[in-house]
């Protein structure tokens, strides 16, 4: 089942990996276009296409501390870790309304022909998963989960 995770952790690496380089791609791109402006004699547009641009390249640079945050948490999973019976970052969790793979927020992904969601601990539902074992169960928007299993 270690192969799994390791596939799992695959797949959650290249998300992270290819989100870092759109992030940086498009913070060189807002640089270039605010070293490329020049002054009009709109002044005032001027300014506020500045402060347009600025506000692009933040917001740039945040995506790509927030990719950067979420590939050192990733890093932080052992994946040949042996295996637990209690839920904790890095276990993947069956339950009777799907596979969560605990890691980073990744959306789904299918690994060995399986869907799998790769959630973060900190999102609600796996905030809920945390310290769980086979056999529990939790309620989570309106449904009733039941812990079949964890790698």
């Amino acid at each position: 089942m270690n192969q799994i995770k390791e596939t799992l952790y695959r797949l959650c690496l290249d998300f992270i990996e290819q989100r870092i380089q759109t992030a940086e791609i498009a913070l060189a791109q807002s640089r270039e276009a605010s070293n490329d402006d020049t002054k009009s004699s709109a002044g005032d547009k001027y300014e506020t296409s500045r402060e347009m641009m600025q506000q692009d390249i933040d917001r740039n640079k945040r995506l790509l501390i927030d990719a950067q945050d979420n590939l050192r948490i990733l890093q932080a999973i052992d994946t040949h870790a042996s295996d637990s019976e209690v839920v904790r970052h890095g276990s993947v969790v069956s339950t009777n309304h799907g596979v969560f793979y605990l890691s980073v927020s990744a959306g789904q992904l299918i690994a060995d022909g399986k869907s799998v969601f790769a959630i973060s601990p900190a999102s609600p539902i796996g905030k809920l998963l945390l310290d769980k074992k086979k056999g529990d169960t939790f309620a989570f928007n309106s449904n009733s989960y039941k812990i079949e299993g964890v790698v």
